[in-house]
């Protein structure tokens, strides 16, 4: 099977250049440490073609996606969920209508149906008290949850974190990171997980299968 992710020598050019050669493949969480000036954080773009890298190539399950059309690129990138830096949620809207957003454009559902599911997915993510507030009426961790939320509303094969334990406390990051691995298959988390981040907390290194950290500008094992 297509492994959901191969980063084949990317390079990224920044205050510390960093090189990556990586496979993300079905059923494994990896993690990927590195400081700011690494440019880890442009893993995430890089994989879905929203950024290209500075040498190599990226291929999500198989394909170059800054190769498609933009219609095609929308529709393959499906099968992945991000949650970028921060949160990347819309101000201008709710935490519900920013879970619903990939559904209204994505999905043949209907308005009530798409309701209905959202409904489901905020009483998962323990948001159903909060789905009326907008991002700047809500706590870190509701934000967090939101943005977890939408990521994995298409219930993807593949998500895509960076920085996604900041700013909330350590039972919350664990259950997230368990929501992302989206249960447990006989081989490993039923989705593959790449988390890109400045730093793992220690109580987590153990719910991922590989880790990694920038060392010397280019990425290795982090047993």
């Amino acid at each position: 099977m297509t492994a959901p992710i191969v980063f084949e020598d990317v390079r990224l050019e920044g205050a510390r250049p960093t090189a990556v050669s990586l496979t993300v493949p079905e059923h494994r969480a990896i993690s990927a440490v590195g400081e700011v000036a690494s440019g880890l954080d442009r893993l995430g773009p890089i994989a879905l073609g929203l950024d290209a890298p500075d040498g190599g190539r990226a291929l999500l399950f198989g394909k170059q996606v800054t190769a498609m059309s933009r219609r095609a690129a929308l529709a393959f990138r499906r099968q992945a969920g991000y949650v970028p830096g921060g949160d990347g949620l819309l101000q201008n809207l709710s935490l519900a209508d920013n879970v619903a957003l990939p559904l209204q454009f994505g999905s043949p559902l209907s308005f009530r149906e798409i309701r209905s599911r959202v409904r489901v997915i905020l009483s998962a993510f323990r948001l159903a008290d909060a789905g009326g507030l907008r991002p700047s009426e809500a706590d870190d961790e509701q934000r967090r949850r939101a943005a977890f939320a939408r990521a994995l509303v298409f219930d993807p094969r593949l998500v895509i974190l960076d920085q996604p334990f900041d700013g909330i406390g350590l039972g919350a990051a664990a259950e997230l990171l368990d929501l992302a691995r989206g249960g447990e298959a006989a081989d490993g988390p039923r989705r593959a997980v790449l988390v890109t981040s400045q730093v793992l907390p220690d109580r987590l290194r153990s719910r991922f299968e590989e880790r990694y950290r920038v060392t010397g500008g280019t990425l290795r094992p982090d047993p």
